[in-house]
């Protein structure tokens, strides 16, 4: 019985997922003493956030990390979540290093949600069967038959360079360098990508999920005057296992100016112990890259709290008060 295989990358190259390469990082490795060792547990900044704000806000453009790749995004008078996570764990090994910045129960409403590909680290089935069924879903080729099973009645399927729209905001599908599968036999039967939302006031890009490629650049072509470029910063060691499927936080640096991003800002480190790098590793990272690296960047990266809103209409984007 063969392993499906419908989507492919932009760029060939080995597949992260095959179990010759998992079996040398997850066993042979490990055994060798070749693995850098850090705790599954660290301290990370933390902003308990009781959602008071989000509900009340009539307008205004916010970020929200919740933590990994959730945010809640407030855009055009919508309110967008993605790749939601609240589950305490992902499996075996694998519990939240801390609690989501903002509890289910505090939620604004949510109109739109935006799921990036199948990995159950941004796609979360606990959580997404809490989600009311009038949400509007929007995903890759081939991942909606995953949420019409589950009730939701407006799902949105979106190949590559093509958009929808949900109120005044338009939500493009774009590429990214990673995979897919949640089974088995369903290698990258499903499509993987990125989204940028254009709205009032700002426009988004949103990675989900990727190893650095040179399809920043053309993203960046594409929708110029990114204002914000919500980007994954961590999973990345060792390199020569995860560089295929995650940036490291340099690269996510470059990302950003290939993208033509005004801010980066900072996600996919501190909740989940993924890979073999401390956990509060890559914001150190990235600050360094940009104290000694940032070849045009107007704003510093920002590296917000789990828990922490930014206003995007505000100057420097301060936190909500």
């Amino acid at each position: 019985m063969g392993v499906s295989n419908r989507f492919h990358d932009r760029e060939p190259s080995v597949t992260p997922g095959d179990f010759p390469r998992v079996l040398k990082w997850a066993v042979v490795d490990r055994v060798a003493g070749r693995r850098r060792r850090a705790p599954s547990r660290a301290v990370v900044p933390v902003i308990d956030n009781d959602g008071s704000a989000l509900r009340a806000n009539h307008g205004r453009p916010t970020l929200t990390w919740v933590g990994h790749a959730s945010w809640i995004v407030q855009l055009g008078g919508a309110t967008f979540l993605t790749d939601p996570v609240w589950s305490n764990s992902l499996g075996p090994g694998l519990a939240r290093n801390v609690a989501p910045g903002v509890r289910a129960s505090d939620m604004p409403r949510v109109d739109g949600l935006l799921v990036s590909h199948d990995h159950r680290d941004h796609l979360d089935a606990p959580t997404i069967a809490r989600l009311d069924r009038d949400v509007v879903v929007m995903c890759g080729l081939g991942l909606g038959r995953f949420f019409r099973t589950l009730g939701f009645r407006d799902v949105r399927e979106l190949d590559w360079w093509t958009d929808t729209t949900l109120g005044d905001v338009r939500i493009s599908f774009v590429p990214s360098k990673h995979w897919s599968r949640r089974g088995l036999l369903d290698h990258n039967d499903t499509l993987w990508g990125g989204f940028v939302l254009d709205g009032p006031g700002a426009r988004i890009h949103f990675a989900g999920d990727t190893a650095y490629f040179d399809g920043f650049l053309e993203i960046g072509r594409r929708y110029p005057g990114i204002s914000h470029a919500l980007l994954p910063i961590g999973a990345y060691d060792p390199q020569w296992f995860m560089g295929p499927q995650h940036m490291n936080p340099e690269q996510a640096g470059q990302a950003a100016l290939d993208l033509g991003a005004r801010t980066l800002c900072a996600m996919h480190w501190g909740t989940f112990k993924l890979t073999d790098e401390p956990l509060a590793e890559p914001p150190e990272r990235l600050r360094r890259w940009w104290a000694e690296a940032n070849r045009g960047m107007s704003d510093a990266p920002w590296i917000l709290a789990i828990g922490e809103t930014r206003w995007l209409d505000a100057e420097g984007g301060r936190p909500a008060e």
